[in-house]
């Protein structure tokens, strides 16, 4: 039995793809790139540091990208983050992870305060015995860096120890980098065949489905 669950937030236990995908939309859009929403949405689940090269050269983000990410972060703040919800179930399954022993790690590319936010919203504050986020990590997914942050905070647990949970292919690729295995849940809105393709060792809809099966599930 694994001894930690290190889980992405973003798409995984929040409902905020679409809503981080709006907000990049309308941020490249204030800098005079029109970008299709469907192409932005397929990227997140990085951090800045790697979605924008996707779109922008290394010349245009030396000009641009620092302003650029401020404007996202500003705009997500303010107009999307009070309309992201917990998907059903996720205290329920956080707090079934902790009752079977696991200790709950959140690794997620999202920027440190986000991260509390969504804490705050998911009511799970009490049962994450540790997180990181892309300000603890020099690189954000798919780089494995977010996830041997979170591995450094859980003495004694080692990558083989632990399963990662997560939405994206970039998810299971991160944690694949180092060894760690993932459970993946379609809720974030990334096809099961990109996800299975990344690594995931099992898929779920979402987190109640998952803990509808947590007995058969990896984790158990």
């Amino acid at each position: 039995m694994p001894k930690a669950a290190i889980c992405d937030i973003d798409g995984t236990l929040v409902d905020s793809v679409d809503l981080h995908a709006r907000a990049w939309q309308e941020a490249f859009a204030a800098f005079a790139h029109e970008i299709p929403f469907r192409e932005i949405r397929a990227q997140i689940g990085k951090g800045g540091d790697q979605l924008m090269p996707v779109f922008l050269s290394e010349e245009q983000i030396a000009a641009i990208g620092k302003d650029l990410e401020k404007y996202r972060g500003e705009l997500f703040k303010e107009r999307y983050l009070p309309q992201v919800r917990p998907f059903p179930e996720v205290r329920a399954l956080l707090q079934r992870m902790a009752d079977a022993g696991l200790r709950i790690a959140l690794a997620s590319s999202a920027k440190g305060d986000e991260l509390a936010a969504y804490k705050a919203i998911a009511h799970i504050d009490d049962l994450i015995t540790t997180e990181t986020s892309s300000d603890d990590a020099e690189r954000s997914k798919p780089h494995p860096d977010i996830f041997e942050a979170a591995l450094a905070r859980l003495p004694g647990v080692s990558a083989g120890d632990a399963l990662a949970l997560g939405d994206s292919p970039y998810d299971a690729e991160a944690a694949g980098k180092i060894g760690l295995r993932t459970v993946g849940v379609l809720c974030g809105g990334f096809p099961e065949a990109d996800l299975r393709g990344a690594g995931c060792i099992a898929l779920y809809r979402d987190p109640a489905d998952l803990l509808r099966q947590f007995d058969s599930s990896p984790f158990s």
